[in-house]
């Protein structure tokens, strides 16, 4: 199986052209945040780049906002195909997004801070078409730019597999590192945000992009 690749924090038509380019199978917009962020954008500006995705390409939306119709209708506006639940949300909320996300895909986070990510992502589970296991910060949901424990996140790997619930691993990725995080933990897809910018300006990174994807792509899994 061939481990599938999501370049988050897309805020251009150029860094949606380098992602594209790059062969990654998923693209996220951050849109509808509470915690700092560089790559936030308006709803007219995911929008106009959700639009901009061609076929076969998942659109994902990357929200922290907490209340499940706020989501709901965030996503229909933006027009994607997945919605990344991001926030410090209850599993009730994550349910109730579910319920009602009119067909698009459920991915919740969870911030692998410590053990209980284990128990948190087993609950949340059965409302998800994916957990995705990210690091966390005080300040930041993401976009940290740094590893957590990889022994955890294949734990929940071998707990969610019983469920039938993919897992996407998240947390200080780059094109360095991305092959040894998918031998150590097995996850179903790999998301990178920070380590594929260019750190002076942010913007996505077309050599970084391309290395990213294909070094996953090309993992024995």
């Amino acid at each position: 199986m061939t481990v599938r690749t999501k370049i988050c924090g897309i805020r251009s038509e150029n860094d949606l052209r380098i992602a594209i380019s790059a062969g990654a199978d998923a693209v996220g917009f951050i849109c509808g945040t509470t915690h700092f962020t560089e790559d936030g954008l308006t709803r007219a500006q995911a929008r106009e780049l959700s639009e901009s995705v061609p076929p076969f390409v998942d659109r994902v939306l990357v929200t922290h906002l907490e209340n499940p119709d706020e989501i709901i209708e965030l996503a229909a506006a933006v027009a994607v195909d997945t919605i990344q639940v991001h926030g410090m949300v209850t599993d009730d909320t994550v349910r109730r997004v579910e319920e009602n996300s009119g067909g698009r895909r459920i991915v919740k986070a969870v911030h692998v801070t410590g053990s209980a990510a284990v128990s948190a992502a087993i609950r949340t589970a059965p409302y998800c078409d994916a957990v995705l296991l990210d690091s966390r910060t005080d300040d930041r949901l993401g976009g940290t730019g740094t590893v957590h424990d990889w022994s955890i996140s294949a734990a929940i790997v071998d707990e969610l597999r019983a469920l039938h619930v993919p897992v996407i691993l998240a947390g200080g990725l780059n094109p360095t590192n991305v092959a040894e995080a998918i031998g150590r933990v097995r996850p179903f897809a790999v998301d990178v945000n920070s380590g594929v910018e260019i750190p002076a300006t942010g913007d996505k990174d077309p050599a970084a992009c391309a290395a990213f994807v294909q070094s996953a792509h090309n993992t024995p899994f």
